[in-house]
C-alpha cells in the first residue's frame, strides 16, 4: 500500500522545472518513499527533526535537493525543491532552511 503524496507551497512547480533525468530520478524516489522504502539517495536531515530527508542529485554540474517528510501519518510531504548553488560546503543555503522549517 502506498502513502499519499503533498507537495507544499511551490515544491512542485520548483521540482517540474528540473532537467527531465533528475525528474525522473527523484519521482522514482518519492515512489519508494511512498512504498515505505528508503531510496539510495535520500539522507536524514536531522536538523529539522525525526522523520525529514533530503533526496541529493549531482547533475550537469548542478546540486538538486528535494526535502521531505514521512512521520506525519496522513502521508509523505514533500516540502522544497532546489538546486543548490554553493558547491563549496554540504550546508544548506539559509534561506532554504528558513523555507524548509516554514513548510514544516
Amino acid at each position: 500500500m502506498t502513502r499519499s503524496l503533498h507537495w507544499m507551497g511551490s515544491a512542485k512547480a520548483d521540482l517540474s522545472a528540473f532537467s527531465q533525468a533528475v525528474k525522473a530520478l527523484f519521482g522514482h524516489a518519492l515512489y519508494e518513499v511512498q512504498s515505505g522504502e528508503t531510496p539510495d539517495c535520500a539522507r536524514p536531515l536531522p536538523q529539522f527533526g525525526g522523520g525529514v530527508y533530503e533526496l541529493r542529485e549531482e547533475y550537469d554540474t548542478n546540486a538538486y535537493r528535494c526535502v521531505y517528510v514521512v512521520k506525519l501519518r496522513k502521508g509523505v510531504y514533500v516540502l522544497h525543491a532546489f538546486v543548490k548553488k554553493s558547491r563549496s560546503g554540504r550546508a544548506i543555503p539559509r534561506q532554504d532552511i528558513g523555507l524548509i522549517e516554514e513548510r514544516l
